[in-house]
């Protein structure tokens, strides 16, 4: 299983950046899928959920009303758009999945694959 995380870089706050990430190796529409970040000095953490079929989303508190979750089954692809970005954003954002995840899933423990992350920075 391969994920490849895209789409970071540098924003001042306020703006907006889309992340995305490839699949491969798995039956991607068997999956729910996952974003997380990492933040420097900071523990991996939850940001958002999707269910295998993309009906059902689940958001950290932190980014609900700024990001949303999406996929496309059709070409393995989870993505991550991100507005009004704020300087506490500034993080690496890794897609995950696990075998046994679902839309409910938000501890990186539950996680069997994971990107390589790619670097938001937001400035203030």
């Amino acid at each position: 299983v391969q994920l490849q995380a895209s789409g970071g870089g540098l924003v001042q706050a306020g703006g907006s950046l889309r992340l995305s990430c490839a699949a491969s190796g798995l039956t991607f529409s068997n999956y729910a899928m996952g974003w997380f970040r990492q933040a420097p000095g900071k523990e991996r953490e939850f940001v958002a959920t999707i269910s295998r079929s993309g009906g059902s989303l689940y958001y950290a508190d932190s980014v609900k009303g700024r990001f949303t979750i999406s996929r496309d089954n059709a070409k393995n692809t989870v993505n991550l758009q991100m507005n009004s970005l704020k300087p506490e954003d500034t993080a690496v954002y890794y897609c995950a999945t696990g075998r046994f995840m679902t839309v409910a899933t938000t501890e990186t423990r539950a996680m069997d694959y994971w990107g390589k992350g790619t670097l938001v920075t937001v400035s203030s």
